[in-house]
């Protein structure tokens, strides 16, 4: 990072019996930039927790009672160091240029949130596509892509943490659609959602993932929280519009 400083970015990995939190925690480890911390919240696991011991000298490792992954992130957020924050799932994968590439664009444009385009994986972490995010040719069009899906991808982003002092914590009431509330408070509050498209995460596709186990739950608490937001961000583009 060329004229920089190295500012402190914790990462954050909510952790629940998966089996890929030893793949996850090495990906984290290799980042080639030189000032960051780990955090595992292990969520209540039952299992897969001897994956996180070969680690433990280099990370820092939180229990808790289970209470899903809002509040298992809202742990970590409350522990963590960093001027930035960046949520890897512990069945995903971060590029090791992850953090380098995506906090140097922050800091050029100071901006307060920011995802990136992804590759999709298989349980074997093979690629399965690549560049798998939708991307927009304007922000008008990005936000106008939230009346008919979540066009980003939680573990691409990264934010600073005094975002979160604006704008609240992840909403813990939300088992399935905490990110995308934190989307809808980021934008409504003002925040310039930037994006890099480049791949920075490999996002693992496989049988035991929340998307594919609780589908119907997800689709039903979506419609929930968009019919929150909605009306309120339909007022926001209009305001931008005039």
């Amino acid at each position: 990072m060329k004229d920089f400083t190295f500012p402190l970015v914790t990462i954050i990995i909510p952790f629940y019996n998966d089996l890929f939190v030893g793949q996850a925690l090495h990906s984290a480890l290799q980042q080639t930039y030189p000032q960051f911390e780990i955090i595992v919240v292990d969520d209540g696991s039952t299992q897969y927790a001897d994956r996180i011991r070969p680690y433990m000298d280099r990370v820092h490792y939180l229990g808790k009672a289970n209470g899903g992954t809002a509040s298992a992130l809202n742990h970590g957020i409350k522990y963590a160091s960093g001027e930035y924050i960046a949520w890897l799932s512990s069945d995903d994968l971060f590029y090791p240029d992850k953090l380098v590439k995506q906090l140097e664009y922050m800091m050029t444009w100071n901006a307060y949130i920011c995802h990136t385009n992804f590759d999709n994986i298989n349980g074997y972490s093979q690629v399965t596509q690549h560049r798998a995010a939708v991307t927009f040719p304007s922000m008008g069009e990005f936000y106008q892509s939230f009346f008919k899906f979540n066009p980003v991808n939680g573990c691409t982003v990264m934010m600073k943490r005094e975002l979160l002092q604006y704008i609240g914590n992840f909403n813990e009431e939300l088992p399935f659609t905490h990110d995308l509330d934190l989307w809808y408070r980021a934008i409504l509050n003002g925040f310039d959602f930037h994006f890099v498209d480049e791949p920075f995460t490999a996002y693992r596709w496989h049988g035991g993932m929340g998307t594919m186990k609780h589908g119907a739950a997800i689709m039903k608490e979506a419609a929930e929280t968009n019919s929150r937001y909605q009306p309120l961000l339909a007022k926001f583009l209009q305001r931008m519009s005039v």
